[in-house]
């Protein structure tokens, strides 16, 4: 994280295709990959669908960029998004970028700046297809950028559902909330990828494969904070905290459970 934090991104916002709430915490996300040195958003100002953009520019130092729709049915916008992205990457000026936007047309864009060397993170709703989020090094659900009040309570509902109806034998065996066997899956072999002889992989490096595999990996969509939380939550890991000497700092190692088995 310590690398992230210094990069210089451009963030291009596609105003058509993303909703305008919750645009103070989509920059507080942003922050913790990079400083934006440019934030423009792209749309027709002069169609009503946008309006609700307009009272968050000044506040959030965005901006606008005007392109007329020409002819109907097709999004002038999105040329002009790319453009400036082309134009950006060849100032040199940057070392990522942050689209925003659910249209998969991006797809070809965001592959062309990895491509060139940059780091691009997605920002996009859950309808986003596939082919534009495998082509981000990162991709946010904007679902999830929520007041922390609004995210961190109605998870843990739904958590605490599942543990007072289910019998005791079953709460250790279920992974809780939308945790499903493929990402069980995911992490069992991404962990097998990395281990060490005695079967246990440093929780940092598994969380970058993961992004690597799958880039809208985000523990918050699970409805936890964090990643070590969600994987304690499965029941199918071992984990070990181990002392670096400094205060407040541990290693953390995971391993699967049948490994221990086979160790024993």
């Amino acid at each position: 994280m310590e690398n992230k934090k210094d990069l210089k991104l451009a963030v291009l916002i596609d105003a058509d295709n993303v909703p305008y709430a919750n645009v103070k915490e989509m920059f507080e996300e942003i922050a913790k990959y990079g400083t934006p040195t440019f934030k423009r958003i792209y749309a027709d100002w002069t169609k009503p669908t946008v309006a609700g953009w307009k009272n968050v520019l000044l506040e959030n130092a965005i901006t606008p960029i005007q392109q007329y729709s020409y002819t109907s049915g097709k999004n002038a916008s999105d040329s002009a998004l790319i453009i400036d992205a082309m134009d950006i990457l060849y100032t040199g000026k940057v070392d990522g970028f942050c689209i925003v936007s659910s249209d998969s047309d991006f797809t070809r864009l965001a592959t062309r700046l990895r491509e060139a060397g940059m780091k691009v993170i997605g920002i996009g709703e859950k309808k986003t297809l596939t082919p534009f989020i495998t082509a981000c090094d990162k991709f946010i659900y904007i679902e999830i950028l929520k007041p922390k009040s609004e995210a961190v309570t109605s998870p843990r509902k739904k958590i605490s559902k599942t543990r007072q109806q289910a019998p005791e034998n079953e709460q250790e065996s279920k992974p809780l909330n939308d945790v499903d066997s493929k990402l069980i899956k995911l992490i069992k072999d991404s962990i097998s990828d990395l281990a060490d002889e005695n079967g246990w992989a440093f929780l940092g490096d598994l969380g970058n494969l993961l992004l690597k595999k799958k880039p809208d990996f985000d523990a918050r969509n699970y409805g936890f904070p964090k990643m070590l939380p969600l994987i304690k939550s499965m029941n199918q890991f071992e984990v070990d905290e181990r002392d670096t000497g400094k205060p407040n700092i541990k290693h953390i190692f995971i391993k699967s459970k049948l490994n221990t088995r086979k160790n024993r």
